[in-house]
């Protein structure tokens, strides 16, 4: 095993535990291919054991006075900041991405997570006049125990949003991280752990996908789901907490269309589009993946993504200079090399990449695609990598409505420099997160989540913080 990996277990109350069975699962780093750890598989048992903690948890963590709450989880928030370089190297050694790129991950984490304790300061009732002797007031509670299930795509950023938005409003949480990268998550959990926070209130598990899932949503001291993850695993989750009443957040996929209007710079767009594209091997959720290019540019916009996938650098996350890391699995290189090989047969042009680099390791080529038709499976699947397919459009709103066409509706970007258009585009987009002018994705001070089949409620704002609260309305008549 590599020593600059990390201790994998499972926590369960306060305590590290290896699991009933000692059932593990291997842990590869994809830019070797080499088994680096080995991750705990949890039981039934296990996750019975979780969820009573959860509860115990909750009591302890609700009961704690805001101010209290709020420098727990700065202080957390502290240590992840002292140990970014420690996690980022981690991250990068599960996931594959460069280790800037997972540095700057743990860094972003940490001030979302600063950000959402200030929040939980704000999540104010009211009091409203009434006609009579009643004093009629609204309160924000938190729910109580959550279930949440994250991916591995960002082993710090998707956990730490389901962690920070539930302790932040008062919750505590059962959290199953990817097995496929757990040490990060260790490591993030290491932090709320040494910073205070009560036996019960934060829980890790990981095991069979499925299993877990089932087993958690259906405890009946679970009050709330709350998944990030593929649209099919998102609709079954969905299903299942709602035969049991329960609320669920769900952040799922997107394919996500970018438009270059005809009086834009074709050169700029092209540059900050695919420098959007490539972070992270393209595997994000609101990766630019679908460029509508106005036929007077699209020769121009075209030249200048081709230069910038030319100066990307594939390699080993861990090695100087590096821009671009591994797939993070075989199954996501068997997947880009399915989509080139379908939109090629359907006609599309590979004018870069287009297949898996010829060494050790999950890479794939930064790929540009060109003259892709609208049936070609890239346009209409989610790619979750690094494929650029590129096409012309004449009239914009047929371009808007290519780029709703799809069930997906998370992420759109639009390039113009007219604010009337902007304003159309921003009209026009069916997705929940929208940039112009650039391709920036989430941020933690404002709400991001997805319309259509990408899934329903927001995570970051103070939207983020409402689906772990309840609201109670109380009437109270008063009395000599």
């Amino acid at each position: 095993m590599t020593r600059q990996y990390t201790s994998l277990q499972m926590f369960i109350a306060g305590a590290w535990c290896a699991g009933g069975t000692g059932r593990t699962a291997p842990v590869i780093d994809p830019a070797t291919e080499e088994v680096i750890g080995q991750v705990p598989l949890a039981t039934t048992g296990d996750l019975d054991r979780a969820v009573d903690a959860a509860v115990a948890g909750f009591e302890a963590w609700r009961s704690t006075p805001i101010a209290r709450r709020t420098a727990v989880l700065r202080a957390a928030a502290d240590l992840l900041t002292e140990r970014a370089d420690h996690v980022g190297r981690v991250m990068t050694l599960e996931q594959g991405k460069p280790l800037p790129e997972a540095r700057g991950e743990a860094l972003r984490v940490a001030d979302a997570l600063r950000w959402h304790a200030d929040d939980a300061r704000r999540a104010y009732g009211r009091i409203i006049p009434s006609a009579d002797d009643t004093v009629l007031s609204v309160r924000r509670e938190p729910v109580g125990p959550v279930a949440a299930f994250v991916p591995w795509n960002f082993p710090a950023g998707s956990p730490m949003r389901k962690i920070s938005a539930a302790l932040a409003a008062g919750c505590s949480i059962v959290i199953k991280a990817s097995e496929e990268t757990p040490g990060t998550a260790c490591e993030i959990v290491r932090c709320f752990q040494e910073a205070g926070v009560p036996d019960g209130a934060l829980n890790l598990v990981f095991g069979e996908p499925a299993e877990v899932s089932a087993h958690l949503i259906a405890s009946p001291a679970v009050r709330l789901v709350a998944f990030t993850g593929s649209i099919p695993v998102g609709k079954l989750l969905a299903a299942r907490a709602g035969a049991e009443m329960k609320p669920t957040l769900m952040e799922l996929g997107g394919h996500a269309p970018v438009i270059v209007c005809a009086d834009a710079d074709p050169v700029t767009a092209a540059r900050r589009a695919a420098k959007a594209k490539f972070v992270n091997a393209g595997q994000v959720c609101t990766s630019p993946s679908r460029f509508l290019v106005h036929e007077s540019l699209i020769e121009d916009f075209t030249a200048e993504f081709v230069r910038a996938a030319d100066a990307i650098v594939v390699g080993n996350g861990l090695d100087d200079g590096v821009t671009m890391g591994p797939m993070a699995n075989e199954r996501r290189v068997k997947a880009m090399e399915d989509l080139v090989v379908d939109a090629v047969s359907r006609g599309a042009e590979v004018v870069r990449g287009g297949g898996r680099l010829d060494r050790a390791g999950y890479f794939f080529a930064p790929t540009v695609l060109t003259g892709v038709p609208g049936d070609a499976r890239v346009m209409v699947e989610e790619p979750f990598g690094p494929i650029a397919p590129i096409t012309a459009f004449t009239d914009l709103d047929d371009a808007l409505k290519t780029a709703n066409a799809l069930p997906y509706g998370l992420a759109a970007y639009g390039f113009t420099r007219s604010s009337a258009t902007a304003e159309r585009l921003v009209r026009g987009f069916d997705a929940g997160i929208l940039s112009i002018n650039h391709c920036g994705g989430s941020v933690h001070e404002a709400p991001s989540g997805g319309f259509k089949e990408s899934g329903h409620g927001r995570e970051g704002g103070p939207e983020g913080l409402e689906g772990y609260l309840v609201t109670k309305r109380v009437s109270h008549l008063l009395e000599d």
